[in-house]
């Protein structure tokens, strides 16, 4: 499970979920943010700024393979 803040709700029951992670650069130990985004099957109807948290699932579309289970915030 990951969670999230979700950035774009313009699709139809489809929810665009962006999941930052953080890391150490190997040689010089700086931390680095990477972000990347997901698209999550929405049954809730969450709204944009929203912390959710999501799950992979079966491919539910062509780029659909997670669903959003609970929203945290």
């Amino acid at each position: 499970m990951k969670t999230g803040t979700v950035t774009s709700t313009k699709m139809a029951k489809t929810a665009v979920v962006a999941v930052t992670t953080y890391r150490k650069h190997p040689l010089y130990k700086k931390q680095i943010k990477k972000t990347t985004n997901f698209k999550a099957h929405d049954d809730l109807g969450v709204k944009v700024g929203q912390k959710v948290k999501i799950a992979e699932t079966r491919p539910i579309s062509h780029d659909v393979h997670f669903k959003i289970l609970e929203v945290i915030e």
